[in-house]
């Protein structure tokens, strides 16, 4: 199985910066992508940013040129940076891993519990 574990989350002013992490642990063979999906209150869970092993990103219209996704794979750590932060930014951030147990398996996704980021006055 594959953990995922959020840090780094918390209040921001807007135009303000902050960075999540997400480090995957546990027994499995590989991680193919991770990732990073949000949900506001009272909306859909929506895609924010995500990153695949050899280094191809995909980014929400709505955070294009103010996030940037990283990732270790060595580690397994798979990181946000947020930039020029809105108020509409604020949601619970949810990292996501796209991963195999074994290298037969079936690729399953695996979720963190999630991290609150509030950007407020």
């Amino acid at each position: 199985q594959v953990q995922l574990v959020e840090s780094g989350g918390g209040l921001v002013q807007p135009g303000g910066s902050l960075r999540v992490s997400c480090a995957a642990s546990g027994n499995f063979f590989r991680i193919y992508v991770m990732g990073w999906y949000r949900q506001a209150p009272g909306k859909q869970r929506e895609l924010v940013a995500l990153l695949t092993r050899d280094s191809n990103s995909n980014y929400a219209d709505s955070v294009k040129g103010r996030f940037t996704i990283a990732r270790d794979n060595a580690e397994n750590t798979v990181y946000l940076q947020m930039n020029s932060l809105k108020p509409e930014d604020t949601a619970v951030y949810y990292c996501n891993a796209n991963a195999k147990i074994f290298p037969w398996a079936s690729l399953r996704d695996y979720w963190g519990q999630g991290i609150q980021v509030t950007v407020s006055s």
